[in-house]
């Protein structure tokens, strides 16, 4: 199925009928990234969706180049509108902020929130501000603010994006499978430096859009919150992931959990874990 906004397409993979799931993927996956998810919903009553988020497709590039977070709270906020209203989210990384974006921007628009392996955006800020270690584990974002980062993503057939993925989930054994998607994704024309645009356009604090996007970020979640976060995350470390997520900037109610054994992409290391949590979360919701 294909969803739209703002004059764009975003082909989106779906399974399943019932109440509406959206799953927003991050960096550097597509909505592939979700297929056990889909499966698993699908078959326990609910339509999963998951599109490609801005920029991850030809047809989802805006021609003014604008991925200020704001703008794909608007994406996510257009498709739940189209599909009837009141919808879950689910986030994972990009996704996860995307989909706590869209919460504060429309939350008439969710039902539920769940974000996985990112937290709240501002107290993750105040806390690697500080914190030695996360800067390090951060210190690709830092890297994706050069020009060069583009040509650096790129070469030996995107090999940093593969290094990325064995440094954030270091017990994973990553299937050949999702390494071909991913370079085929970053191969379609567009897409590098959309996703990298992401990143620069996160620090901006000078424009109209970077002071709404920070302004949104800033407001508490009044949809109920699960988080969850893999233990072995060598991108964001779960004692920062739980760190983040304070139950004063989610006063409709809020869930962390941890996966014990998985990293970033506890998602796909360890499904039939997030599936069920998943599952039962929706339920309650």
């Amino acid at each position: 199925m294909i969803l739209h906004n703002a004059g764009l397409a975003f082909p989106a993979l779906a399974a399943g009928e019932g109440p509406v799931v959206l799953l927003l993927h991050g960096f550097p996956d597509g909505p592939e990234s979700f297929e056990a998810q889909l499966l698993a919903l699908a078959a326990a009553g609910y339509r999963a969706i998951a599109p490609v988020m801005r920029g991850y497709d030809p047809t989802a590039q805006p021609a003014d180049g604008d991925y200020h977070a704001i703008r794909m709270a608007e994406d996510v906020a257009a498709w739940a509108g189209a599909l009837g209203g009141r919808v879950h989210v689910v986030g994972h990384a990009w996704g996860a902020t995307i989909g706590f974006a869209a919460a504060a921007l429309a939350p008439q628009h969710l039902a539920s929130l769940t974000m996985l392996a990112v937290p709240h955006p501002v107290r993750f800020a105040a806390i690697w501000a500080a914190d030695t270690a996360q800067q390090a584990r951060s210190e690709y974002v830092m890297a994706f603010q050069a020009p060069e980062a583009n040509a650096m993503v790129e070469a030996d057939n995107f090999a940093f994006l593969e290094s990325l993925w064995r440094r954030w989930s270091p017990g994973w054994a990553i299937p050949v499978t999702a390494l071909a998607a991913m370079r085929a994704r970053f191969e379609l024309p567009g897409v590098t430096a959309a996703a990298l645009a992401w990143y620069r356009q996160a620090f901006d604090t000078a424009s109209d859009d970077g002071r709404a996007t920070a302004a949104l970020l800033a407001r508490p979640i009044t949809v109920p919150v699960l988080g969850i976060a893999g233990r072995a995350d060598g991108c964001i470390a779960a004692d920062v992931f739980a760190a983040a997520m304070q139950p004063e900037d989610f006063p409709a109610g809020l869930a962390v959990a941890q996966i014990a054994g998985a990293g970033h992409f506890a998602h796909r290391e360890a499904p039939a874990a997030v599936n069920g949590m998943l599952i039962d979360w929706l339920g309650q919701h």
